[in-house]
């Protein structure tokens, strides 16, 4: 470390905080050093030709001189194969069992010496060096894996490796988990390694909290998801294709996935983005769906301070006819900011201001890090120690590192009893008033001056019995946490949807939750990457997220406020949140007119609330995200492909917020079909682009010709908001009412749209026909002008 590292710990952290971080930081290193010998000489390795194949359900195993590739397709068309021996499980992404085999898939020998597996969905060709090709069942080639290359250490080891890839050269690549510099993936490099910035970041930095090893490619061709299931160090290095203008010779796309080590082995799926999607979700387990309430509008900062100050924020929301929801306190609420505490000095009774806000409709949410401090007196490290559930070396040592609290200790939330442990501790948060939770700095942090903020790679940790080490364990530790609050809640309150969101996270996240931005820089590019996590998230299988509204770091200008509150009004999670010397985010502190306009996006809301309510169920079901990309429905228009402004929101509605600086009007990309602007009531065909009005006190929605949206209505009963179809053309929607914050069954109400005569026709289809809504009906868009 130099002088300007040691500077900037004294100032990030202050004087003893900042010393503790630079002594940790040198303990973590020299640790490392010991534990983790240079890795030497290595022999380089590829699998050579081709030596024998054996058949098993659903394909079998391709030997070859130095390796053998194991190649099975599922029941619902996923694709697995791993090199080596690697099998799908042990997998921490996957929701139990790997899917059953396909029966009628079958491996047989293939032109040139090599092998292929025929299904009915995929066709899997492997050539006789190695080389693994994915077919549409047409025979249209999606992807070409180029034979692997392992490095091992010569006096042992894990071996390293690289997967080079080629697809096609009108390819897109989307996913990777979180990338602010998305949706889109550009021609770099990104690393496989959840990291907390240290600090605010925009579209440029990358890594960020949530890396996952998920690329979905969409082409001309089709697409499809690949997902490489090693937890490991990595990076992906990307290259879009160039088409050679009709010369025939196309430079493909390339995707090349370098890991430290683990297992080589990776999971596709092929279809229409949906049916990516749903298999996606099959795999990895359903989306959880959040408590009703927290689909609505929800206020945090870091930095309330007092109880007293939540209830002025509250009593402002009501005076002023605002909805809210849910508010959030930080970690100023804790006593000397040591989880599943409270400063019992500015909160002397939470338990009533919980009631009391509940009373409102109103509930508190808290936040739970994972470092325990390592002090003597500590009830919370006591019991943690008695269970033995902390991270240890390999003496048998706790780990130790510096967070907010000071000197820490972190639970292994790969050892089912940390777990257990950990899930008990939410019994303090219910107790004091609490309705949900959100998990903060678990990629996990340690600070440090050296910028990668986190355990020794050496430390060690349980994997479920597997053994290993944090190489493996880090990027696994925010998903396990996770879990153990998702079952520890579960099992404190069965009759209620836990809500809980993680700032960190991998593969399979969605089961228990669903995430946030993380601290997104203050300013107009904080706002695109605010979008761009989203878009990418969903597309990764996470459909429930959100970023800070207004930016964690600084002072936003009234419209940036505003144009973020806007946006921030369709998507999932919906909330306003700040650093403690950031300012203030409530509505009517930038402004009489940003209130107003704020006050319409926050009823907007509200209004949509059952649409939003229907969405997560959907994604439950399907695994479709609420927010989705806006080629969609048209993954083969390359117009939309590049199209990262605009957005759709389930199948109905086309929001195209505003991201720029001083824009009162903006040009909208339409997929093909009607669309209505919701606000004017003009129609416009697609596809196309149109130049539509975005004044400072709403941003552009338009309406699918014939869709069905469910909203409330001014009763607060619900009503089903109905888009005039084009002439010859039919519509319809989904419906999910809602059914409270449990896990009562959900019934899919569906329905037909079209137009007869100049009247709209609406019928609900069910198993036994078809009949009339059993919701009120309210026609907009016909007679528009277009």
């Amino acid at each position: 470390m130099d002088g300007r590292g040691l500077v900037r710990s004294v100032r990030n952290f202050g004087t003893v905080q900042g010393l503790r971080a630079v002594r940790s930081a040198w303990r973590q290193r020299r640790t490392d050093a010991r534990e983790l010998p240079a890795r030497g000489a290595e022999r380089a390795r590829v699998p050579g030709p081709v030596a024998g194949a054996e058949p098993l359900p659903g394909g079998g195993i391709v030997r070859f001189a130095r390796s053998e590739l194991r190649i099975c397709v599922t029941a619902g068309g996923a694709v697995f194969y791993g090199w080596d021996g690697a099998e799908p499980e042990p997998s921490y992404a996957l929701d139990g069992a790997p899917p059953e085999p396909d029966p009628r898939a079958s491996l047989e020998p293939d032109k040139d010496g090599g092998w292929r597996v025929v299904s009915e969905r995929v066709t899997v060709e492997v050539s006789r060096n190695g080389a693994v090709e994915i077919r549409t069942p047409g025979g249209v080639a999606l992807r070409r894996d180029l034979p692997p290359r392992w490095w091992e250490p010569v006096h042992g080891g894990t071996a390293r490796w690289v997967q080079r890839t080629e697809v096609a050269a009108d390819a897109r690549f989307f996913g990777l988990g979180g990338r602010a510099s998305g949706p889109r993936l550009r021609d770099g490099t990104y690393r496989l390694w959840n990291t907390d910035p240290g600090g605010s970041f925009g579209p440029g930095d990358d890594p960020l909290y949530i890396t996952m090893p998920v690329q979905l490619v969409v082409a001309d061709a089709g697409t499809h998801l690949a997902f490489h299931d090693n937890s490991w160090d990595g990076r992906v290095t990307l290259r879009e294709g160039e088409e050679g203008a009709g010369s025939g010779h196309d430079r493909p796309g390339t995707s090349e996935v370098r890991m430290d080590g683990g297992p080589l082995r990776c999971w596709v799926a092929v279809g229409t983005p949906a049916r990516v999607l749903s298999c996606w979700a099959r795999l990895t387990g359903a989306p959880a769906v959040p408590p009703s309430w927290a689909l609505g509008p929800q206020h945090a900062r870091w930095g309330f301070g007092s109880e007293r100050e939540v209830r002025r924020i509250a009593a402002g929301y009501r005076d002023r006819d605002l909805p809210l929801s849910a508010i959030h306190l930080d970690i100023d609420h804790y006593d000397a900011r040591q989880v599943f505490t409270v400063d019992r000095e500015r909160f002397p009774d939470l338990p009533g201001l919980a009631k009391d806000l509940r009373e409102d409709g109103v509930r508190l949410v808290s936040i739970v890090d994972p470092a325990v401090k390592a002090e003597p007196g500590n009830a919370l490290y006591a019991s943690g120690l008695a269970a033995d559930v902390f991270v240890k070396d390999r003496r048998g040592d706790e780990v130790h590192g510096v967070v907010r609290p000071g000197d820490c200790v972190y639970p292994d939330f790969t050892d089912p009893r940390a777990r257990r442990w950990w899930g008990e501790q939410y019994e303090e948060r219910l107790a004091q008033g609490f309705s949900g939770v959100w998990h903060d700095m678990n990629e996990p942090v340690s600070f440090t001056p050296f910028g990668d903020m986190t355990l020794p790679r050496s430390a060690r940790h349980a994997l479920d019995g597997q053994g290993g080490d944090h190489r493996e364990a880090h990027n696994l530790y925010g998903l396990t946490m996770a879990r153990a609050g998702y079952e520890g809640l579960r099992q404190l309150r069965p009759a209620e949807r836990p809500f809980l969101f993680s700032r960190s996270g991998w593969a399979g996240m969605q089961r228990y939750g669903g995430t946030w931005s993380g601290d997104v820089s203050t300013g107009w590019p904080g706002l695109r990457a605010s979008l761009s996590l989203v878009l990418g998230l969903g597309l990764c299988g996470v459909p429930y997220s959100g970023p800070d509204i207004g930016g964690f770091d600084g002072a936003p200008s009234p419209e940036l406020y505003l144009r973020w509150f806007q946006l921030g009004a369709y998507l999932p999670l919906f909330r306003t949140h700040a650093a403690i010397d950031a300012g203030r985010r409530e509505p009517w502190e930038f402004g009489p007119a940003v209130l107003a306009h704020a006050k319409a996006a926050l009823e907007e809301r509200e209004r949509l609330h059952p649409y939003f309510v229907t969405l997560a169920q959907l994604a439950r079901l399907t695994g479709a995200p609420y927010v989705r990309p806006l080629w969609w429905d048209s993954p083969e228009d390359r117009t939309l492909r590049d199209c990262e402004d605009t957005f759709l929101l389930g199948d109905a509605l086309l929001v195209a917020p505003v991201l720029e600086r001083g824009a009162d009007r903006r040009a909208v990309r339409l997929p093909r079909g009607r669309w209505y602007d919701t606000a004017t009531g003009r129609a416009y065909d697609g596809p196309g682009q149109v130049l539509v009005e975005a004044p400072l006190s709403r941003v552009p929605v338009l309406a699918r010709g014939g869709s069905v949206i469910a909203v409330r209505g001014g009763d607060g009963s619900t009503e089903l908001e109905v888009w005039a179809p084009a002439v010859g053309r039919r519509g319809g929607g989904l419906v999910v009412p809602d059914s409270g914050d449990g896990f009562e069954s959900t019934e899919v109400e569906r329905y037909t749209t079209r137009l007869v005569d100049g009247r709209v026709v609406v019928k609900q289809i069910s198993g036994e026909g078809s009949g009339p809504p059993r919701w009120r009906v309210r026609v907009r868009g016909l007679g528009a002008k277009g």
